[in-house]
């Protein structure tokens, strides 16, 4: 059987709760729509639904193949799209919502040449640090920190991955001296993002060791600029992702601290309404930052 028809077939009766329903929205008979299934199953070999008269849920594999197979035909849908609109002209308003840092330090920077390559293209942006509804809000594309999302009708697209790390400035370690392990930190004055997933503690990670430090913050803020304008100022050390911080570092205005122990990571993707046509202003902006991305090789400047 066609594996692209039994790959939608999945997505299709996972969205729509039943086979029933995933037929009519595939306009297919129930019957064509099991035998795709089954077919699907016994070629992985694996249950992916669990289906009776009466119940019907998702297996645990048939939710991981589900999340996997939702992106690749994302991006199938994609690719058709680029074909078929390679040459509309992009127009209309593109509204796009990003962290207060990441739309200062990543967005702004590109968005006066994208807008002089779309003239007929106008940009909103929206910095906020916490995570707008994408649906309700109209968002045609969000910027987020977070690896999946709850709602089936979002696409993810993965961006890069970055480091967390802390930092300082030279002149809080001439006053209070380099941390050369966890425990130093329990003298030390911390600056902390309270948006961060648990805020208070810092899971450090070495070879095969792990620490948590207690966190007893002397400052506290949701809003990454102003804890690093504080760390700038010599007022303590702070743990924040790679793009906030490495200009300044480059700059030698901060230092890294504790830099062989590794913070949780965070993968940057992009985050967008998934439809069968993805309007030419949201896919052509999407290549457009994804492609400055790679040309300027964030990841592996972030990661080391």
């Amino acid at each position: 059987m066609d594996r692209f028809t039994e790959t939608e077939v999945l997505v299709n009766v996972a969205e729509q709760g039943s086979i029933t329903k995933a037929a009519d929205a595939m306009g297919q008979s129930v019957s064509a729509v099991s035998r795709y299934l089954s077919s699907l199953e016994e070629r992985l070999g694996v249950r992916l639904v669990n289906r009776t008269t009466r119940r019907f849920s998702m297996t645990e594999e048939g939710e991981i193949f589900y999340q996997h197979a939702k992106a690749i035909l994302a991006e199938m849908q994609d690719a058709e799209a680029l074909v078929m609109q390679g040459s509309s002209s992009p127009s209309g308003t593109l509204k796009i919502t990003a962290s207060t840092s990441f739309s200062l330090l990543h967005l702004m920077p590109i968005i006066p040449d994208f807008m002089r390559s779309h003239p007929k293209v106008a940009v909103e942006v929206t910095a906020h640090n916490r995570y707008y509804d994408i649906i309700e809000s109209g968002v045609d594309l969000a910027v987020r920190t977070r690896r999946v999302e709850a709602d089936s009708s979002i696409t993810i697209r993965r961006l890069a991955e970055t480091r967390r790390r802390l930092v300082a400035s030279p002149e809080y370690v001439a006053e209070m001296g380099m941390p050369h392990t966890p425990d130093d930190l329990e003298n030390h004055r911390l600056l902390v993002y309270m948006l961060a997933d648990d805020p208070l503690k810092l899971h450090l990670k070495k070879g095969g060791s792990t620490f948590t430090a207690q966190i007893r913050p002397t400052m506290t803020s949701n809003e990454g600029q102003l804890l690093l304008s504080a760390a700038l100022s010599g007022m303590g050390i702070i743990a924040q992702p790679s793009y906030i911080v490495e200009d300044a570092l480059e700059r030698g205005q901060l230092v890294r601290v504790l830099d062989d122990w590794d913070l949780p990571r965070l993968t940057i993707n992009l985050a967008f309404p998934t439809r069968r046509h993805l309007p030419a202003k949201t896919r052509i902006f999407i290549e457009f930052l994804v492609e400055h991305f790679r040309r300027m090789d964030y990841e592996r400047l972030w990661t080391n």
